[in-house]
């Protein structure tokens, strides 16, 4: 049976709390932290940068994935691996030589991944699927947490997981929640991205293992 992965993204969280807040998904069984980097030019928003992370590092144990909004990504991956990520998602959007990049964070010892706008064609992977850990489906325009699942990007999803070796793992970030998690999963999502889901929730812990429940019982 495939596994599925809860990746809370702090972008929703307490930020007057980060450690406690990491700490409280670690516990309620999240898997990692999906970190997003955007720098208020290729997204219309400004969030964290290396230092953040470098910080809240040594939280928890578990993996740490940057999602690089950013239109310069091969300028910061360096500092973003020095300070503990695991993996760095880059856009193609940027363009930038994504292989090249690619094998830059591979360089540096750590997991590479493509994220696609939604607006993206699942065609774009096919020059670097052979190099890549993982494809992260934004499946709302990035920028801000809290929106809608757009349902057509599901077919993406669907395409993707045709095109990919089965160790090529899926995220899906974007309007991720317990009433469309089952839709995402049976699109062929591993890995699915939650933020306000969880944290703008009264009771988060039971709020995360709720999208996993309804995510596993839809394999």
């Amino acid at each position: 049976m495939r596994k599925i992965y809860i990746y809370p993204s702090i972008l929703s969280a307490d930020f007057s709390d980060l450690g406690g807040e990491i700490r409280m998904v670690e516990a309620a069984g999240a898997d990692g932290i999906h970190l997003d980097v955007m720098d208020g030019h290729f997204v219309p928003n400004l969030t964290i940068g290396p230092v953040v992370v470098k910080s809240i590092r040594k939280i928890s144990a578990l993996p740490y994935w940057a999602h690089l909004m950013i239109e310069t990504p091969e300028e910061f991956i360096e500092p973003f691996a020095a300070s503990g990520a695991d993996g760095i998602f880059i856009h193609p959007e940027t363009g930038k030589d994504m292989a090249a990049i690619v094998d830059q964070i591979h360089r540096l010892g750590i997991q590479a991944g493509i994220a696609l706008n939604p607006e993206t064609p699942a065609e774009v992977v096919l020059g670097v699927k052979d190099k890549i850990q993982r494809v992260l489906v934004m499946t709302v325009h990035p920028g801000f947490g809290g929106q809608k699942l757009l349902p057509d990007q599901l077919e993406k999803i669907q395409l993707l997981r045709g095109m990919l070796q089965p160790e090529v793992l899926i995220e899906v970030d974007g309007g991720v929640n317990e009433a469309t998690a089952a839709a995402v999963t049976r699109s062929g999502a591993d890995i699915l991205i939650a933020g306000n889901a969880i944290f703008a929730q009264t009771d988060k812990p039971a709020a995360l293992r709720s999208i996993r429940r309804q995510a596993e019982e839809a394999l």
